[in-house]
Parts: C-alpha cells; sequence; structure tokens
C-alpha cells in the first residue's frame, strides 16, 4: 500500500447478481495495480477473492472478500462481495461502509437481482459507478445492455468508454475522455495506446458530447460556460462528472471483459477521478453517532484528531491467524495492540496486530486513520454490526439493521458424541455470519439452523464439516402446537395407595375454564371448611403445572385456563404434598378430557415483497397456504404484501416464493400469536403423536 493520506483512499464495494463477474473484476483490478503477478479465474478456483473451500468449489463467492493494493499515488480497499440472495447480510454490510460503488452487469443479460442490491445503494445515497461485463461473449450488445440498465433502474447512464470490437473480436475500449484506445498486453500489466481509428471518430463525438452535457449539469459555473462556448475541457469534464456523480444525478459507466482484462484500468481511473475519498464522502453524507452516557447524537468528524471510533462489518476466523475482525474507521486513528471500548456489548477490549488484505494475504501495519479500512486481531467481544470507540469518548456509530432469517431445518448428529461439536461449530459460524441463526428449542428438544435459504444453511453445513469434522442430517422443524379448552368442565382427581404402614392419600375436585388467547395459567384456591388443608394446595396447584405440560391431545403445553380447586378430602395420616401432587394432575387430565380440547397452531406474521406484475400469484399462492391478506403498500416497483399464515404451511416457503416471482421476490415474518388450527390439521396432528407413540413403545 502507498502512503495514505485521506484524500488518496478508495473505498469501493464491487456488488451486483451472482455471476455478473464481480471476483473476476477484483481479480482484474488487483494484476493492474501490480499487486499480484498473474490472473485467476473463478473457473480454476485461484482466484485471490474467493479463497475459502466451499467458494473455490462451488465458483462463485459467500462472503465479502477485502483486496487493498495501490495504483497512481492511490490507496485501493476493494470490497468484492457476495452476489446471491442467500449471502445478501455480507453485501449489505459492505455497502455500509464503501464510499463507492462499482454495480457489476453482465452483458449476456440484466438479472432481476440488481434491483435489489441498486435499492440498498440508494438508501445510502453512495455514489455509483456501472461496469458492464463480459463483452467477449456471444450475443452481447453494449448499446442494448445500457438501455436495458437506465430502463430497469430509472437512472441516467453515462457512458466514459465505448467497446472496440464485440463479441470474440472485442480487443479494447475507447477512452473518451483523452479519445484514445486502451488495448491490453495479454499476461502484462502494461497497455497499448493509440489514436483513435477514423470509422469511430463520428461515434466518439457524439458520445463526449453527452458526457459534456452530463458534466455540465454538475456546476452552474459548468453549465454556464458550456451553453456559451459549446465545449468544455478534459479537465472540466472530470470536474463536471465528479459532481454529477457524488450527487447522483448520472451514473458514469464503463465497459469491458474483466477475464481478459479489458477496461479494468480505465475503471480504476474512473474509480480515483469520480468516487469520494472518505472525508469527501464525509462531507456529502454527514454522520452522526449516539452517546449513551448522555443520551444525545454527536457529529462524527473524519479526522485524526477526533476521539477513535470505528464500525464492525465483517468477522472471520481463520484457521492460521485466528479470528479477524474487519472495520472502518471513521475517526481518529488506532494502533496496533491499542486499547479500546465496545459500547454494545459494554466491553473493554484490547486488539492485536493490525492487517491490510489481498484476500487472504495479510500484512501487517502499525496504524490506521479516519477513513481507512483494516483487519485487527484477537478481539474476544467484539462482533458484526458493534462499535469500537475510546474509552473516554463512547459513541453508537449507525449500522446495518439485519433482518431475521426466514428458512429453518433441525439438526440431528449423525453420532451422539458429536452433539457439543456441532454447538461449538455453529456458535462460531453465526459469529462470522449474522444472518444465520442457531438455537436449541427447549420446547421441541431440537437444535434449529436457520438461514436466508436452503443453499445459505447447506454452506454453513460444508464449513461445519470442514472445520469441526462433523455432520448432521436435515429435517424440517417441528412445529410447537398448544392446546387449549372450549368449555368448563370438572372432574375429581383422587390418588390413594396402600402399601403396608402409612399410605397414599390425596383427593381433589377441579374446575377448568377456557380463558382468553394469552392469559396462560390462572390457578384459584375455592376451597372453603379445610376440606383440603392449606398446605396441600401449593402441591395441587404444582400437579397441575406439571400436567399443563403435555395436553391430552398431542401431547402439546395447555394454555389460556384457569383451574379452580373447589373441594376435596383428606387423610389425617395417609395425605401427602406428593398425594395431593398426583391427585392435581389426574384430575386436571380428567377434566381435559370433558372440556372439548382443541389444538392451537402458531401463527405467523408475512410480509412479502414483490414486484407488481406478481404480487396475484403471491396471493394466490398465500391463500392456498391458509393464509389470511391484511393488505398491501407500495414500495418503488413493489408491493409489499402483509399476511396471517399458519407456520405449518410457511416452513418451506422460501423457495416457493423464488419460484413464483423468478428469484425476485423476498420476505420477513415474525410470530403473531395462537389460533385454533382447523379440525383436519387437529386430527392430522393427534394421529402423528399417536403414531410416534406407538413407534417408541415399540
Amino acid at each position: 500500500m502507498t502512503q495514505l493520506t485521506i484524500n488518496t483512499i478508495r473505498n469501493v464495494v464491487l456488488a451486483s447478481y451472482a455471476g455478473a463477474g464481480k471476483t473476476s473484476l477484483a481479480e482484474a483490478m488487483a494484476f493492474s495495480a501490480g499487486g499480484i503477478p498473474s490472473m485467476g479465474s473463478t473457473a480454476t478456483g485461484n482466484t485471490i477473492a474467493d479463497f475459502e473451500p466451499e467458494e473455490v468449489h462451488h465458483h462463485h463467492s459467500m462472503s465479502t472478500a477485502l483486496l487493498q493494493f495501490s495504483l497512481k499515488d492511490t490507496s485501493f480497499s476493494i470490497l468484492d462481495t457476495p452476489g446471491s440472495f442467500d449471502f445478501f447480510a455480507d453485501t449489505r454490510c459492505a455497502i455500509h461502509v464503501a464510499d463507492g460503488a462499482v454495480l457489476v452487469i453482465g452483458a449476456t443479460g440484466l438479472r432481476s437481482e440488481v434491483e435489489r442490491v441498486w435499492d440498498v445503494m440508494l438508501e445510502r445515497k453512495l455514489p455509483s459507478l456501472i461496469f458492464i461485463n463480459e463483452l467477449d461473449k456471444e450475443h452481447t450488445n453494449f448499446e442494448a445492455t445500457l438501455e436495458d440498465i437506465s430502463k430497469t433502474l430509472e437512472i441516467s447512464c453515462i457512458p466514459i468508454a465505448l467497446p472496440l470490437g464485440q463479441e470474440a473480436e472485442l480487443e479494447g475500449v475507447v477512452d473518451l475522455l483523452r479519445q484514445k484506445v486502451i488495448i491490453p498486453i495479454p499476461k502484462s500489466h502494461k497497455l497499448q495506446e493509440h489514436d483513435m481509428p477514423a470509422e469511430l471518430l463520428g461515434k466518439v463525438e457524439d458520445a463526449r458530447k453527452k458526457l459534456m452535457e452530463c458534466a455540465a449539469e454538475g456546476s452552474d459555473a459548468l453549465l454556464e460556460k458550456y451553453l456559451g462556448e459549446g465545449d468544455l475541457s478534459t479537465e472540466e469534464i472530470l470536474q463536471g462528472l465528479a459532481l454529477a456523480t457524488r450527487n447522483r444525478s448520472c451514473v458514469p459507466v464503463v465497459c469491458g471483459a474483466a477475464t481478459k482484462n479489458i477496461g479494468t484500468t480505465l475503471l480504476m481511473e474512473a474509480i480515483i477521478q469520480l468516487l469520494p475519498s472518505p472525508n469527501e464522502r464525509a462531507d456529502d453524507f454527514p454522520m452522526t453517532g449516539h452517546n449513551p452516557h448522555t443520551g444525545e447524537d454527536e457529529a462524527i468528524l473524519m479526522t485524526e484528531e477526533s476521539p477513535f471510533s470505528a464500525y464492525v462489518f465483517k468477522t472471520a476466523i481463520d484457521p492460521f491467524m485466528g479470528r479477524l475482525t474487519y472495520l472502518k474507521v471513521h475517526s481518529g486513528a488506532l494502533e496496533a495492540d491499542a486499547h479500546f471500548f465496545n459500547p454494545i456489548r459494554n466491553a473493554k477490549e484490547k486488539g492485536g496486530h493490525l492487517y491490510h488484505l489481498l484476500g487472504k494475504k495479510a500484512t501487517q501495519v502499525g496504524k490506521v486513520s479516519a477513513g481507512e479500512i483494516v483487519a485487527i486481531g484477537k478481539l474476544k467481544d467484539t462482533q458484526t454490526g458493534d462499535t469500537l470507540c475510546a474509552d473516554k469518548h463512547p459513541l453508537i456509530l449507525p449500522g446495518v439493521k439485519f433482518t431475521r432469517p426466514v428458512m429453518s431445518f433441525a439438526l440431528e448428529t449423525k453420532a451422539k458424541a458429536d452433539i457439543d461439536k456441532v454447538s461449538l461449530g455453529l456458535h462460531k459460524l453465526v459469529e462470522e455470519d449474522p444472518s444465520l441463526e442457531f438455537i436449541r428449542n427447549d420446547e421441541t428438544k431440537e437444535m434449529l439452523l436457520s438461514g436466508v435459504g436452503q443453499t445459505h444453511i447447506e454452506m454453513a453445513l460444508e464449513k461445519l464439516h470442514r472445520k469441526y469434522g462433523v455432520d448432521v442430517n436435515l429435517h424440517l422443524p417441528k412445529v410447537a402446537y398448544r392446546e387449549t379448552i372450549h368449555t368448563m368442565a370438572q372432574a375429581q382427581g383422587k390418588y390413594k395407595k396402600q402399601t403396608g404402614g402409612h399410605g397414599q392419600y390425596g383427593d381433589c375436585w377441579l374446575q377448568l375454564d377456557p380463558l382468553p388467547k394469552g392469559s396462560g395459567l390462572e390457578f384459584v384456591n375455592k376451597i372453603v371448611g379445610g376440606a383440603i388443608p392449606r398446605n396441600f394446595i401449593p402441591a395441587v396447584e404444582k400437579g397441575v403445572v406439571e400436567a399443563m405440560h403435555e395436553g391430552i391431545l398431542a401431547g402439546y403445553p395447555v394454555v389460556d385456563i384457569r383451574v379452580s380447586v373447589y373441594d376435596g378430602s383428606h387423610h389425617p395420616v395417609d395425605s401427602s404434598e406428593m398425594a395431593f401432587k398426583m391427585a392435581g394432575s389426574m384430575g386436571f387430565k380428567k377434566a381435559m378430557e370433558s372440556a372439548n380440547p382443541i389444538l392451537l397452531e402458531p401463527i405467523m406474521l408475512v410480509e412479502v415483497l414483490a414486484p407488481d406484475d406478481m404480487v396475484g400469484a403471491v396471493i394466490g399462492d398465500l391463500n392456498s397456504r391458509r393464509g389470511r391478506i391484511l393488505g398491501m403498500d407500495v414500495k418503488g416497483h413493489n408491493q409489499v404484501v402483509k399476511a396471517m399464515v399458519p407456520l405449518a404451511e410457511i416452513l418451506k416457503y422460501a423457495p416457493a416464493l423464488t419460484s413464483i416471482t423468478a428469484g425476485k421476490g423476498s420476505y420477513v415474518m415474525e410470530f403473531y400469536g395462537y389460533e385454533p388450527a382447523p379440525r383436519e390439521v387437529m386430527t392430522k396432528v393427534i394421529e402423528e403423536h399417536k403414531a410416534m407413540k406407538q413407534a417408541v413403545a415399540s
């Protein structure tokens, strides 16, 4: 890395859909800057960005890679993000800390997921460039792709480069600013520059005129000059274009073919000239932090002299280097082995070495300052999304809001001895990937792993096998039903046992009444006249509570019920707490049988985001899942469908929604409550419970 000043830093995220060529572009950029001696490829699995074994095996990125190198006295921190929606949390985190973006579009066809990425960039008001990739492939057309991007994303795309040739005949690119032809020399960092061919002059002149018009709109002074003189110098075009890019009134477009290193250097020059440095980004997009001591927000000044603050956007656990925490310094400076504070965890931390990274290659640095991205070792309590700050100046920086994972699987270890290994390993994987969730469900006694989609979960289990040497089987999780009653019922619970000497005697009469939803258990003592001594009443209640853990229909907990003990009898010698506990349990179960018991099923509140033209299909599918549509909201070109759907019907919803919406839909859900299950559902669940009991008994 070159000697850093904040003005020479470019923190840039490469983002798009899977297969657009982001990793190949990152590889070509590192090669063009001299960071690596030769270019690898995703097909052969030897790129510097995709170094995890799972990424090499599946030929696509599954986590963000940090590539840091220098070119023309500018220090690049390139964040190569995964394109699959299953790993979108990583992409969102990278966008959050970037100062500029390159949206990579494959010329073989624009895919719907690009809108999701673009929406996040718009949320962050992130200045962006577009790189149209893969122009060396068959059936590609630069103009058609450009028009498709402009229409789909509703943006003003301004080419600053044109392709020289097309498909297999693609040789290089035309630099519209310098009016030169740039052709890469195979297997070399160097380029050939040529004057413009005569047959391209007319096309280049038209394109350059549009470029000038866009640049002129960047400032009033440039607009006045352009209207008066009809021309702008190259320096003035760059000045206006940089302003227009920063205020997002237009998006400059570069083109090429990353695997052949065509257009890469021109893209890097555009990053230097048009995308903002961290301090310019801070000027355009000021940040505040929340002081947990004063309760007030404070402005973050991106200077080395300010108190230290940094945002953690990634955690990696490396088998050789240990735990690495990736962070962006927003203010102040950080030295290796320094002490600082994590206000989210209320924990003091001592950092280890600081590293600049080129994929998995780490280079130690002694100090980093505001605007820099760095990896730090040995943090114990800090997790992705946390803030680090000076002890005496606590601040919490705004962070990424992660949506809860929506697809869950129950895990069953192939060997009982591996349970602890699985638990430890998955907790480590969750630290690396905050879009994963791992819990042990006390009610169903299952280990549950939740993620964005099936691929997400399967890749986590591949890592679990590689890193911790354990394998698990997947199956759909059990649905945690509940039981309750519809009508009042009374019954006697009598426990009498004589075995010689002191016997056991407990006798109680219970009345069960249904309560409103969410009431739980209400236990009432209505004993008068000492039919049951007061000291035995808690034992009756304890017996009732234990019986409620396993209802009579299908063994699920009983809820929303009032249990009143109103009569009974006792024996002066044989009565005991244990006897009345047994009597309470027996009386409760007996009363349940005649209280019209019903099954309650968990209901989820679901919000589905889908394109306008696919909403009808989404609603139809939700109705088929016994969903109840609550309403719809408009969100850009999409609509949000709100519905209440039984959990049992939505366990496999993720792949179904992907199929219905061609990958354009997404959803979030949260628990709403319990409602009575239809008779056919109740019958099915009861039969399954009986079959399971018979299987266990045999």
